[in-house]
């Protein structure tokens, strides 16, 4: 047996892994390192966080990254130079949260990386018959194993797709697992660049959870204050929206995009819903609305579609918690409106269940690493196909 593979077979029989969930969304706003300590699997899985921090990205990388992300047409050298480039800067930030945790390289067993998004297409959104869902992250494994001499687990999104599925969300396997109540239906609310749900029913197994994307999270709002408020890279604390007022005729014009009449689940992000996508609603109206007015109506919009994407599939009879992760979370003016739209559910920050909010998505990849290592496979129902419970490809250091 290669020495690489029995190393491989000495962790995945391990009581307890060490391993490091990478996650960089959409935002771009830096690389998310979660430690986890995790033991068993599937349904005996135990995760404890030791370690969370985000190293942020600088302005210098965002300059660098911005040219190829979430664009029809892009250079191609660009993209490929990047791909080991991205990899090498995150190996540099693992070394930093490492040596500032006083934990060593080899107390790592793996490196579980998301990656960066570049562009995700689902088929809903491109009109070619021939081709089907795509998804491309970069920050190549190889590159990130052999810099940080740790096993590296990557590109989990393809195996999602393969199976049948549009390469996202990937949160229902491990929503189910960590936080599924014997006597409480929930639903774990992720409102990052792009919002999306897991639903689970009390007691229920995994055949009757469901996860989708609803539509834009902090996406919208991002792009439009980076645009028009000079030295502003997002609306913190809410503020901008503060100064606004929510312009109904052009809420009415967002929500009218055939996105929102698709079937669920399906997934989007920012190649849809970019400044075009404002651009194109405000012409419409043939007025012209302050920047403050856009943003309040944005925050709005994104509220308006998180409660459509969980009233179109909710059973209305049943009462469910709300347990929020992600950015906007952070955002007081778009927990206010989810709660004028929701006057009967509870809204809590996933804190409430024991997840760190900020840290959440950053375990869930540490998590389906866990699972390619020592799980096995689980029945997801409806959804079977399109939730593998073995991702990731494997880069060995040497």
């Amino acid at each position: 047996m290669h020495p690489n593979i029995e190393q491989l077979y000495a962790i995945a029989n391990k009581k307890q892994r060490t391993i490091l969930g990478l996650m960089s969304g959409t935002s771009m706003d830096g690389l998310d390192i979660a430690m986890c300590q995790i033991s068993g699997a599937g349904l005996n899985t135990k995760v404890q966080l030791i370690h969370f921090t985000t190293q942020p990205y600088s302005n210098a990388f965002k300059e660098k990254l911005q040219p190829i992300f979430s664009k029809q047409t892009v250079s191609l050298e660009q993209v490929c130079v990047m791909h080991p480039w991205i990899a090498l800067e995150h190996a540099k930030m693992i070394q930093a949260a490492l040596f500032s945790w006083e934990v060593s390289p080899n107390q790592i067993d793996i490196i579980a990386s998301h990656g960066q998004t570049i562009y995700h297409a689902p088929k809903s959104l491109h009109p070619n018959d021939d081709f089907g869902n795509a998804t491309l992250q970069i920050g190549d494994g190889d590159h990130l194993a052999v810099a940080t001499g740790i096993i590296t687990l990557s590109d989990f999104r393809q195996k999602h797709i393969a199976a049948g599925g549009e390469g996202a969300p990937l949160s229902l396997y491990g929503d189910y697992l960590l936080c599924t109540s014997p006597t409480e239906n929930r639903v774990l609310l992720n409102i990052g660049g792009i919002s999306n749900y897991t639903y689970l029913p009390a007691g229920g197994s995994m055949t009757q959870t469901f996860s989708s994307d609803t539509g834009p999270g902090n996406t919208l709002m991002d792009q439009y204050v980076r645009k028009f408020f000079e030295g502003k890279s997002y609306d913190k604390n809410g503020l901008i929206a503060q100064k606004g007022s929510v312009d109904n005729d052009l809420l009415k014009a967002l929500l009218s995009h055939s996105f929102f009449s698709l079937g669920f689940p399906k997934t989007i992000g920012p190649e849809l819903f970019n400044l075009e996508f404002i651009i194109a609603a405000q012409m419409s109206l043939g007025k012209t609305l302050s920047h403050e007015d856009v943003v309040a109506t944005l925050n709005r919009f994104t509220a308006e579609t998180i409660v459509q994407g969980l009233q179109a599939q909710l059973n209305k009879s049943e009462t469910y918690t709300i347990y929020i992760s992600g950015g906007g979370m952070h955002n007081p003016v778009l927990m206010s409106h989810l709660g004028a739209l929701l006057p009967n559910t509870p809204i809590h920050t996933s804190n409430k269940i024991g997840i760190l909010p900020d840290a959440k998505e950053a375990i869930l990849f540490a998590l389906l690493a866990n699972e390619a290592l020592a799980g096995n496979v689980l029945d997801a129902g409806a959804q079977a196909t399109k939730q593998p419970t073995t991702m990731g490809k494997i880069s060995f250091p040497n």
